[in-house]
Formats: C-alpha cells, structure tokens, sequence
C-alpha cells in the first residue's frame, strides 16, 4: 500500500499496532515485577536509524521511549547517517533487540510517508 490515499489507513493500522506493541510489553514487564527471578537481559544496542528527517527521528525514539522495557538514550552522528542508542531489557541479544527497533522504525515510516516501503 503506497500513496497519499492510503496514508490515514496505513497510519491506523500502525497505531493499532504499535498499541498492541506497548500491551505486549507492559504485560512483560508487569510479569517480570510479580514474579521472582529476573528475565531481564538488559543491553544496550546501536540501532542505524532509517529515519532521514529530525522528526521522524524525534518520533520513532519517542515511539521507542514509550514502549515499556525500551528507551533511547541517544543519538550518534555516522558516515552516511545516524544511529540510536538504545536500552532494551527483554530481547535475548544484540541482533533481535536490533531487529524488533528496526521493525517498528520501518512500520512508522511506512505510516507516515507518502512513498512507504520501508524494511526492517
């Protein structure tokens, strides 16, 4: 689905979503507090930001901030583009913490530009 007609269906589909994405997580971290042990396998990771625009950079680590067990610490400049530090306490490594931000980042660009497209 690309095009300007389908950015308001594109842009609910992703809010339902990325709702159903903060259910998930909280409902993880909820379990982790009531419970005894810890699964938390906390890391931080550096993320290469398919974001070209600061505002879609401003959102997609708000988006991340706000997502329970996650938070974006900050942002470096690269050769070629950006890249956001990120904390991540439940993805069991590097490369699926890195995987899930990137899906979330390309679901949000693909809801909020006009020529969509966008890859995890």
């Amino acid at each position: 689905m690309k095009g300007a007609l389908s950015m308001p269906w594109r842009l609910v589909l992703f809010t339902l979503w990325y709702i159903g994405q903060v259910l998930k997580s909280a409902s993880q971290v909820s379990h982790d507090i009531v419970t005894p042990g810890r699964e938390a396998t906390p890391r931080v990771v550096r993320m290469p930001a398919q974001s070209t625009t600061d505002a879609q950079l401003t959102a997609i680590a708000s988006l991340i901030t706000l997502t329970p067990g996650t938070l974006t610490i900050g942002v470096v400049e690269r050769e070629g583009g950006r890249d956001l530090l990120v904390h991540s306490m439940y993805d069991p490594d590097r490369d699926t913490a890195v995987h899930h931000l990137r899906e979330m980042e390309a679901r949000m660009l693909n809801a909020v530009t006009i020529k969509g497209g966008y890859r995890a």
